[in-house]
């Protein structure tokens, strides 16, 4: 993701990181209202980049899970209900995704909050999921140069 996109604790869907001041953050919704918001340190503020999901040998990071749902879901937003479906109709379909995926440690909750963000990226024109080491480089850079700055 060339954007660093946001998942905000008690918050629901995502944002995207637009600034930095000295004592929050500036955020947008990724949805079709785009609010922006500040964010302060009291909040827990987690990027996509740094979570990973748990397989039966060594974690994935979610980039290459959303990668890999957008291959499954042929490019569009997930046709599974997964809001209402059972856990086996929601694991089964998990499988095609991260067929090594370790059954004991992902939740039910863990899969469904998975398709609904990735519903929000592929709905809002974020389908670029896997940020190069250059793209990771620059954002790192930048994020110190706004620190000495």
């Amino acid at each position: 993701m060339k954007e660093t996109i946001v998942a905000i604790s008690g918050k629901p869907g995502l944002y995207k990181l637009l600034s930095r001041s000295k004592n929050s953050l500036i955020v947008e919704a990724v949805d079709e209202s785009h609010k922006r918001l500040p964010v302060f340190a009291t909040d827990r503020v987690t990027s996509l980049n740094d979570i990973a999901m748990y397989t039966n040998t060594d974690d994935v990071p979610l980039t290459k899970v959303l990668t890999s749902l957008y291959k499954v879901a042929e490019e569009k937003p997930v046709t599974l209900n997964y809001k209402k479906c059972s856990s086996k109709e929601l694991r089964e379909f998990f499988a095609k995704v991260l067929p090594d995926f370790d059954n004991d440690r992902i939740h039910d909750s863990d899969l469904k909050k998975l398709f609904q963000w990735y519903d929000i990226l592929v709905k809002n024109g974020i389908t670029d999921f896997e940020a190069t080491a250059e793209d990771k480089t620059k954002t790192e850079k930048k994020a110190d140069n706004e620190k000495e700055g």
